[in-house]
């Protein structure tokens, strides 16, 4: 199953949304009946790479907690981090990223799931606001903010940017208040 998820991968990051299923198992070296075992569409191949992408997110992401928990930088190295992090998870394959995006069957779990990392990331996100004196009288909104705002701004504007990850720090410390 791998394999065909990583000729998934290679297929739609070269041809795009028009990739079909024939090519991907063809890429993988197997028949489209195999294929077909596991995803019966298209659609299921990129449900199980959007899935796949999560959870690389989410360890990504806290990792970065725990990084950010041991050095105790200052707001704006905590920015660079966050930014440097994100960037990180979309750096390979940009246009992949860009089919998952627009592309993906939205399904409850996994809406859940996108939900969940983004809440997670807006509560690091605060927790740090607050350690750094910055956030304004509610951080947790300042948080939320930051996390759309640089979701947005990466999946609609930086996928495959040279200066993604200065672009979102960019943001981030334009969006965030100053000392409080």
């Amino acid at each position: 199953m791998e394999v065909v998820l990583e000729a998934a991968a290679q297929v739609f990051e070269r041809e795009g949304i028009s990739a079909t299923t024939n090519r991907i198992a063809e890429r993988a070296g197997v028949s489209i009946g195999t294929l077909y075992q596991y995803f019966p569409n298209k659609r299921a191949l990129l449900h199980a790479l959007a899935e796949r992408h999560l959870d690389e997110a989410g360890e990504r992401l806290a990792a970065l907690s725990a990084e950010l928990a041991a050095a105790r930088p200052d707001w704006e190295t905590t920015v660079s981090m966050v930014a440097a992090a994100v960037d990180d998870l979309h750096r390979n394959r940009p246009r992949l990223h860009a089919v998952l995006y627009e592309h993906t069957p939205r399904t409850p779990d996994g809406v859940e799931r996108l939900r969940a990392l983004h809440d997670g990331l807006a509560e690091e996100l605060a927790a740090q606001l607050r350690r750094c004196g910055r956030g304004g009288a509610d951080a947790e909104h300042t948080a939320a903010l930051l996390v759309h705002a640089v979701d947005g701004q990466l999946h609609r504007v930086l996928l495959g940017a040279e200066s993604a990850a200065d672009d979102l720090a960019r943001t981030m410390l334009a969006l965030s208040p100053g000392r409080d």
